[in-house]
Formats: C-alpha cells, sequence, structure tokens
C-alpha cells in the first residue's frame, strides 16, 4: 500500500490571477508596478534604522547598532552600577550590586545563547567582558565584606 501525495498547486494560479488585477486596479508610482506606497508611511520608512543584512543598522542620531557596541554599552551600564564610573545623568557614582549582578549574568546568557554565532571578535569581546566584570564585581564584593567600601572603585 503506497501513501501517494497529492499537492495541490491550483492555489498558484489563484495568486497569480490577484496579481494581474491588483496590478492593473492600482495607481503606478515610482515605488513599482502596482504599489502605492502613502506619504505618511514613506517619511516614517525614511527616518527609521535601516538593516543591510549584516545585523547592523544606522540609527537616525549617527551611532551604529550592531552587537559590539550592544555589548559594550551592557558593559558600561554594568561598570556604572559597580560603581567604577560615575552615572552619566547624575555624574555622581552610585553602586547598584544587584543590578550589576543582572547584567553580568544578562552577558553571560548572550554568551551561552550566541554560542557558534559570533564572529571572533564578538566572542573575544563578550568572553574578556564578562571576565573582567566578575573580577570587578568580586573585588568589590570582598572589599565591602572587609568593610572597605572605598576599595576597588575608581
Amino acid at each position: 500500500m503506497e501513501n501517494e501525495k497529492h499537492v495541490d498547486e491550483s492555489w498558484k494560479e489563484s495568486a497569480n490571477q490577484e496579481k494581474i488585477i491588483i496590478g492593473e486596479n492600482s495607481p503606478k508610482s515610482e515605488d513599482g508596478p502596482g504599489l502605492h506606497i502613502p506619504d505618511s508611511i514613506k517619511s516614517e520608512e525614511d527616518n527609521a534604522p535601516q538593516a543591510d543584512g549584516s545585523g547592523e543598522s544606522a540609527a537616525p542620531d549617527g551611532y551604529e547598532v550592531n552587537f559590539i557596541n550592544y555589548i559594550t554599552s551592557l558593559g558600561f551600564q554594568t561598570l556604572i552600577f559597580l560603581g567604577e564610573m560615575p552615572n552619566p545623568v547624575t555624574q555622581k557614582q552610585e553602586k547598584n550590586l544587584d543590578q550589576a549582578k543582572f547584567l553580568i549574568d544578562t552577558l553571560i546568557m548572550i554568551k551561552d545563547k550566541t554560542k557558534g554565532n559570533l564572529s571572533e571578535q564578538e566572542d573575544n569581546l563578550l568572553g574578556a567582558s564578562i571576565y573582567e566584570l566578575q573580577m570587578k564585581f568580586i573585588e568589590i564584593l570582598k572589599a565591602e565584606e572587609q568593610g572597605n567600601p572605598a576599595e576597588g572603585s575608581a
């Protein structure tokens, strides 16, 4: 008993006919045959970051959005929460070790989830960032245990 598979391809013909009908009835524009994009949508698209297929896009304010900048940003946030850098808003050094630990754990999760999908540069940056931040976190915890919260801070 052979089970024969039957593939219904009649939908292709229906789709082609709909394309023809839509193409004949819709206004022509520079957007392409049969495709009209309202000006309100065009302006939003022109201002939106454009992805080039590499996982990068240009943000409106000139910053490049990519994996390395994202990891670097998380690293800087962690240093701020460790009290190693001043908060850019208040210009004061603030310590929030719970948030710092959360960000370090987030970086570890990103490393685990992206294993085998990163360039050598991305992998090295991520690994080095995790290591350095973990060492700084431990240094600060030890200093606090010894009753010297200023030690380990810049």
